[in-house]
């Protein structure tokens, strides 16, 4: 690949691939970074290492999907806008395998890093009607973004139902790591019990003393 300019790096699917992959040290160092600076602060290291984790991993996994469709088309300045729901997704499962694996899979993959880690980070968030509201608030927000800027992309619902599922499916895959209960949180973790502190819940009155 010849590289001309910035754009020619940042535009493009395979210049985004690029610098994501050349992004992990340094997103696995803020990691590394934000957990120590918990543990110091008393929070319990898993407990640390969980948020850092989550938080990252939000950030790290959907930044780059949404750079991709935000970046122009090659006639930018126009917009279009398709409500029909499945109208869009048949015409592109009717394009052929390769152009309806890569369309279908990369809207499944757009915020599925927030479906996957949000129920992790934010208890509030570890239930899937959650994660499908949330991930379809933030769909619909980047679509009404694409018609309002005229990037050359079309604004589809089918979009929507697509980021939203792939969300979704992600939340499922992580699951069996979601708080236990309602009432733990990463934001409020559980304290630590220390060997020796217990004490009985009365305390025996001495040999012999009366009342």
């Amino acid at each position: 690949m010849i590289i001309k300019g910035w754009h020619s790096v940042s535009g493009t699917f395979t210049g985004v691939v690029v610098i994501t992959v050349a992004a992990l040290p340094l997103a696995a160092l803020v990691v590394w970074a934000l957990a120590g600076r918990r543990r110091v602060t008393g929070t319990a290291p898993a407990w640390a290492w969980r948020m850092s984790l989550a938080e990252v991993g939000i950030v790290y996994g959907t930044v780059p999907w949404v750079w991709m469709i935000m970046s122009p088309g090659g006639r930018a300045g126009t917009a279009r806008v398709s409500l029909v729901p499945l109208r869009d997704l048949s015409h592109v499962l009717a394009a052929g395998p390769g152009t309806a694996t890569g369309q279908v899979v990369g809207n499944l993959l757009v915020f599925a890093a927030l479906g996957f880690f949000a129920p992790l980070r934010f208890a509030s968030l570890a239930s899937v009607p959650r994660i499908l509201t949330l991930a379809a608030g933030c769909s619909v927000s980047v679509e009404v973004a694409q018609y309002v800027l005229r990037l050359d992309r079309v604004s589809s619902v089918d979009d929507v139902l697509l980021n939203a599922a792939g969300a979704g499916l992600a939340a499922l895959a992580s699951r069996r790591w979601w708080p236990a209960t309602a009432g733990t949180s990463p934001d409020r973790p559980p304290p630590a019990p220390v060997p020796g502190s217990a004490t009985p819940l009365t305390e025996p009155e001495p040999y012999g003393s009366c009342r």
